[in-house]
Parts: C-alpha cells; structure tokens; sequence
C-alpha cells in the first residue's frame, strides 16, 4: 500500500458491481447508462474490496436520466430489523472525494472525514448524494457512504429502470454469490421498487 490514507467506501446499489464503480475510478460509461464518467485523479483500482450488510434501509426515489428512472438511496438512520447488501471498497481519501464529487454532479468537492466521524452524518453538497455517512470501521479504516440530504419519510418513490436493477443485481451476484430470484425478491421489498 502507498504512504496514504485509505478509506472503505460503502455502496449499497448500481456500485455494487464492480465493472460500474470502475468507471468512476478510471473513466468510462457503464452498461445501462448514458453518462461517461471523468474518473478519478488517482485511477489505482481499489486494494480490496468486500461484502458487507447494514441496517440502513434501502429505497429507490427521484428520477435520473442517465438509468431513465429512480435511484438507489438509503435511510440516514439505522433500523431494526432492516438487512441492506452492500459492498466496500477499500480506496484512498482522494478517491473517496473524488467518486462524492461525480455522484453530485460537482468539479471539487471538500469534505472533513473526522467531522463526518464525530457526527455520523454530514451534509457536504446540495447534489443527491450529498449527506456523507459514517458506517463504522473495519481492519483500522473508517467506512462512509453517501445518500440523499432528505430523510426516507420525505423521500418521493419513483422505480427503477431494468438496466439499472440489472447492474444491482450483477453486484448482488458478484459479491454475495446471490442467485437472480433471491436478488429480485431482495430488491422489489425495498420502496419504491416495483
């Protein structure tokens, strides 16, 4: 590993598949989507990367043109009873900062990761993932995600496209060894999925 500090990012949907999170990394346009990412400044793939659930309920809301329909979010709170499949990538601060600035839309982005920490939450942006979570720590690393500023209770539901729960459901497969039934099954109990 390089003199760095190094981050687990947690994604909970269309970055659980490998191939997809890449393009954010190293630049290019994923299946099932219209956009070409720019990348990141550092384009190393990720050291490691893993399984991991959470209690953060899984949602599917707005309207994005790039999959032509709603988008994976997660509550900012955990709750019982609630399983989330996700996938962490163990990247560096930069890349961390640079992938939170190509989910909102944005050239640059600032983020102090200590305050996201002491917080547990933190808005950092007005883009749809602007509100940067602290997960927890794993092997000595902090773990964040990224969702909507709003909560779950203000969120307006809107389904998914096929491509874009085909690409979930490639991750799902990749990193929990899901078959396709138990995936559908996994996705369409979450709101806002049909």
């Amino acid at each position: 590993m390089k003199n760095e500090k190094y981050v687990w990012y947690l994604s909970y949907g269309s970055n659980l598949s490998k191939d997809r999170f890449l393009c954010y990394i190293q630049g290019g346009t994923p299946n099932g989507s219209t956009k070409n990412e720019r990348g990141c400044r550092d384009n190393t793939i990720p050291i490691r990367d893993e399984g991991y659930e959470i209690s953060f309920p899984l949602y599917f809301a707005k309207f994005s043109s790039r999959w032509n329909g709603g988008v994976a979010f997660i509550g900012k709170s955990e709750k019982n009873n609630t399983k989330t499949f996700a996938r962490m990538y163990l990247i560096t601060e930069e890349q961390f900062l640079d992938v939170v600035s190509q989910e909102n839309d944005v050239a640059d982005i600032s983020i102090d990761l200590e305050e996201v920490i002491s917080n547990k939450s933190l808005q950092v942006s007005d883009g749809w993932y602007g509100n940067i979570l602290y997960i927890g720590e794993k092997d000595g690393h902090p773990i964040f995600s990224f969702t909507s500023n709003d909560d779950i209770e203000d969120a307006k539901f809107n389904p998914p496209s096929k491509a874009y729960l085909d690409t979930i459901s490639l991750g799902l497969t990749e990193t929990f060894d899901m078959a396709q039934v138990a995936a559908s099954n996994y996705l369409s109990s979450s709101k806002g999925c049909k």
